[in-house]
């Protein structure tokens, strides 16, 4: 039996995020998750020996720890830093990918399920927005807002960029993510000061 390589298997979960962020997750087989982290099959069914589902959400919780370590990061500065850090993030991936990536927990949120169960994948996602609202009502009341309105503004943050990709990717142009930026900033710097 081969030995474990975390580097590798990383590698191969990062990768399959990126896929996913850009294809979606029904139109990928592993055999082309494989193939776009530039692993052997063998591999990938050794250290994912329950197939797509469980590559798909490791790659969920990938995408959502990498998000979720620069928002603690960021938020440290205080929530308006935390949001700007948030928006610049899918600045880059959006723009850095001429528009053809966007976010791969949106991605396998959206997409219908193959059977009546809620998918590992979808279980993942909803973890994982649940995780970065909390980073960020945290910072919110920390910084003076009110515990409902910390809780409700972190959920239209997250609510409305990941939204906003998915605009700034079918329009070709990054001017909805600046038009949202600038009112979440607004709401930000009122509920703070408030």
């Amino acid at each position: 039996m081969p030995r474990t390589d975390p580097q590798a298997r990383e590698r191969i979960v990062a990768g399959v995020a990126d896929m996913i962020s850009r294809r979606g997750l029904n139109a990928t087989s592993i055999r082309e998750m494989a193939k776009h982290a530039n692993a052997p099959l063998g591999s990938t069914y050794h250290y994912f020996p329950e197939g797509k589902q469980q590559l798909a959400t490791e790659a969920v919780r990938y995408a959502g720890e990498t998000v979720a370590r620069g928002l603690r990061k960021d938020l440290q500065a205080g929530p308006v830093a935390g949001l700007r850090s948030f928006l610049a993030l899918w600045r880059k991936i959006v723009i850095g990918t001429d528009f053809h990536a966007g976010c791969p927990v949106l991605a396998v949120s959206i997409e219908e399920p193959p059977t009546e169960e809620i998918p590992a994948p979808v279980v993942a996602a909803a973890e994982v927005f649940d995780e970065w609202e909390s980073l960020l009502a945290a910072s919110l009341r920390e910084h003076g807002a009110e515990d409902r309105q910390a809780a409700q503004l972190a959920t239209l943050i997250v609510a409305a960029v990941e939204g906003t990709v998915a605009m700034c990717r079918a329009k070709r142009s990054i001017e909805p993510l600046d038009h949202t930026a600038e009112q979440l900033q607004a709401l930000v710097s009122g509920a703070i000061t408030g």
